[in-house]
């Protein structure tokens, strides 16, 4: 009696039927994707809210770096005057670590700037204006003589920079007034209507979806009124105390 032939297998103990199923010799395995350091990639989730610790600590993270770059030392040379290793001054720049108040006490003195520094941006009111249609705020301003009507659509926090945004709408009762001048640069965005626009010694044709970007301390304004009623945004930015 013939012994049942048995699958025929290769060096390492494969069967031909487990053969079957393993990828062609030209096929490559799927591998997971790594990160720089070998481990499995980080994909960083666009909806992820940082914390407030995090975003104290990215904050913290910022203020050294510019301290730092500031005074023109290195991270080897602030590491090493902080009584520290770069690794860590780097972890704490990124946003890596919490640093403790020890450390921080150890930055202050090597940058020569006080502790309270490091918050001085967390710290800052971080808010928004929202106004619903047809609810900005009246507001007078130069061309208010000359009919010219002027909503308010939000104000900057910063302490620095003044961003003033308008909706401003010209009708049949508005007059031209093309002398405006001050401080910063303005941006207009047409709405509706047709307005010819004086910056200087030029004129501009300003139709729906046009815009004019100009340095605001050269007399500028509407100066012919081809197509009532008209509105555009004005968006004028200037450095505070300039005003």
């Amino acid at each position: 009696m013939k012994e049942p032939r048995r699958a025929d297998a290769k060096p390492g103990g494969k069967a031909a039927s487990e053969r079957s199923s393993a990828p062609a010799s030209g096929a490559k395995k799927p591998s997971a994707a790594k990160s720089g350091n070998g481990g499995p990639a980080q994909f960083q989730d666009p909806h992820h809210v940082a914390s407030r610790a995090t975003r104290l600590e990215a904050a913290i993270g910022r203020e050294v770096r510019i301290f730092r770059h500031q005074l023109g030392m290195t991270v080897t040379q602030l590491a090493q005057s902080a009584n520290m290793s770069a690794g860590m001054l780097s972890k704490i720049e990124n946003g890596q670590t919490s640093p403790s108040l020890a450390t921080l006490t150890e930055l202050s003195r090597a940058l020569q700037v006080p502790v309270t520094s490091f918050f001085r941006r967390f710290e800052e009111e971080r808010s928004a204006t929202y106004v619903k249609a047809g609810q900005g705020l009246p507001i007078e301003r130069r061309g208010t003589r000359a009919g010219h009507q002027y909503q308010l659509l939000g104000h900057s926090f910063s302490r620095l920079l003044a961003v003033e945004p308008y909706l401003i709408t010209l009708s049949k009762d508005s007059d031209v007034f093309p002398i405006f001048q001050h401080e910063g640069v303005e941006f207009l965005f047409m709405l509706e209507g047709e307005v010819g626009y004086r910056h200087g010694d030029k004129t501009y044709l300003l139709q729906p979806g046009d815009s004019l970007y100009f340095d605001a301390d050269v007399p500028h304004g509407p100066e012919d009124l081809r197509k009532l009623p008209a509105r555009y945004l004005s968006v004028i930015c200037y450095t505070r105390g300039q005003e």
